[in-house]
């Protein structure tokens, strides 16, 4: 007996549907969008359980959450300060007061060493043994002790047995070196100074604007024009035409002992002497050992061409050489740069009133909002990288090799 029920036609579409769904699982530009897709949520999930549970764990210890406590008064004393700054300032100035004093020692230790590592990078490679083997010793010395104790040599075994302010080193009655720190003259500015800093800005303007024509001048022409003299001269006389026509409205405030200290002037402190040179005798040595390598990566031949055609060695290493190692330098110069500001929180050991002591530091202790200040600290440190990151890729790309 057949049955009556009507026999169903299979679907058409089907078979369509299973192959175009085995056709994405074999597609792998699909399969990478998909795991990336499902890393990001698992991210993105993760972050919002590591949140909500902080936030249930502070409620359960009946801390209080939020920024409200940076419109609070700190009520304690910084010893160097940037900006304004007194007790009864808030706790957001004290964020900005640590963070200025951070980026001080970043910018002039970074600088400072970038300059002595090339230096003992291109003398370790001298002829001369006596000037190799001086810098080979110095590279081998400063690399191979922990920057913690460097610091602390220089701080407790250097600047701290100074004598005190009465029996002072003094340099024409104007600088002084005790256990205070360096006291320099201070500029006091008066009405008419922005002359001075229009001027100034006009002649860094000026000096780029100079490098620029030089260079197109030397591409067309292959004529070389002194940039780095008329650059100095620039900024030179233009500032000092600027106070000219604005009648000099700088003085100096020479320091003067009065007492048991110095009254007048600045004075730079022994913590910041300390840590800016450990950091910058520290990375320095490293920075050094990138130029050697970068510099013994160039062909031999391209000296020898060069002092074939009657370069001088200085010239041939300045236009030739250097250029060329510079592609193997900046990599390894970036990361120099940015342990260089890492390692700048190691200011806390000598008291130097860096971010890490006078926000990580005092005002946690203080509030006890340690969630809120470790982010807005760390939050810093990774937008201080990640500048100098950007910047570096940046002229590394420019100084990169153009292959056609």
């Amino acid at each position: 007996m057949s049955s009556l029920a009507p026999k169903t036609s299979p679907d058409p579409a089907r078979p369509s549907r299973l192959a175009g769904l085995a056709g994405l699982a074999n597609n792998p530009a699909f399969r990478s969008a998909l795991v990336q897709l499902l890393v990001f949520a698992a991210v993105v999930a993760g972050l919002i359980w590591v949140v909500s549970t902080t936030a249930d764990n502070l409620k359960r210890a009946g801390i209080s959450s939020g920024f409200g406590f940076l419109g609070q008064t700190a009520g304690f004393e910084i010893s160097q300060t940037l900006i304004e700054y007194s007790r009864s300032s808030t706790y957001a100035r004290v964020f900005w007061v640590g963070l200025l004093n951070t980026l001080l020692v970043s910018v002039i230790s970074i600088t400072a060493s970038t300059l002595i590592g090339f230096v003992v990078g291109v003398l370790r490679l001298s002829s001369n043994w006596l000037v190799s083997s001086l810098a080979a010793a110095y590279i081998g010395l400063i690399r191979n002790i922990p920057l913690l104790l460097q610091i602390l040599f220089w701080y407790i075994a250097i600047l701290m047995p100074l004598p005190g302010p009465r029996q002072s080193y003094s340099l024409w009655e104007t600088f002084f070196l005790c256990n205070r720190g360096v006291i320099l003259p201070r500029p006091e500015f008066h009405p008419g100074s922005w002359l001075i800093l229009a001027f100034a800005l006009l002649a860094v303007l000026a000096v780029i604007a100079l490098v620029l024509w030089s260079r197109r001048r030397q591409r067309l022409t292959g004529q070389r024009f002194p940039t780095f003299a008329a650059s100095l001269g620039l900024l030179a006389v233009l500032p000092l035409l600027g106070a000219s026509l604005a009648g000099f409205p700088l003085t100096w405030v020479i320091p003067e002992l009065r007492g048991f200290n110095f009254q007048g002037g600045m004075t730079l402190l022994p913590e910041l002497i300390a840590l800016i040179l450990a950091l910058t005798l520290y990375t320095a040595g490293f920075i050094a050992e990138n130029v050697r390598a970068g510099i013994q990566s160039v062909d031999r031949g391209q000296e020898e061409a060069a002092a074939a055609l009657g370069l001088r060695p200085g010239t041939i290493m300045r236009l030739v050489v250097i250029p060329q190692a510079m592609r193997v330098i900046i990599p390894p110069l970036t990361s120099q740069h940015l342990t260089l500001v890492k390692n700048s929180s190691l200011a806390v050991v000598i008291g130097y009133p860096d971010l890490i002591s006078v926000f990580a530091g005092t005002t946690l202790n203080q509030t006890g909002q340690a969630v809120e200040i470790i982010a807005m600290t760390m939050l810093f440190y990774l937008t201080v990288s990640l500048l100098i990151s950007l910047f570096m890729n940046w002229y590394n790309k420019r100084m990169a090799l153009k292959e056609r």
